[in-house]
């Protein structure tokens, strides 16, 4: 079973908004922290958004903070992100990925995830 299988990225002029979905298996779902990481062409991976394990705490990048919102639907082991007031610069490949040990969901760190999915391609036009 794939761990983690992202959907929802597409075209979206400045100002839009999309939702991104994670849909992840059961051994993926909420084990550790669970996260949004982004890279666009010629960057290095961004954590833009985490959750704890329960969904009691999350941290986003200061890029995102307030735009951006990540949630978690229990029922159907999904995680998502919410993205709002988008700008070109959010344009980039955008990638769920699932911790494998303890982990501290405000450090945004990609390293700390083990479990990634293939990723969404979201890209914003001016």
């Amino acid at each position: 079973q794939v761990p983690l299988v992202e959907s929802g990225g597409t075209s979206v002029q400045a100002g839009g908004s999309l939702r991104l979905s994670c849909a992840a298996s059961e051994y993926t779902y909420m084990r550790y922290c669970m996260g949004w990481v982004r890279q666009a062409p010629g960057k290095e991976r961004e954590g833009v958004a985490a959750i704890s394990t329960g969904g009691g705490r999350t941290a986003y990048a200061a890029s995102v903070e307030g735009r951006f919102t990540i949630s978690q639907d229990n029922a159907k082991n999904t995680l998502f992100l919410q993205m709002n007031s988008l700008t070109p610069e959010d344009t980039a490949m955008y990638y769920c990925a699932a911790a494998r040990a303890y982990c501290l969901p405000w450090r945004l760190s990609p390293g700390d995830f083990g479990y990634w999915g293939q990723g969404t391609q979201v890209t914003v036009s001016s």
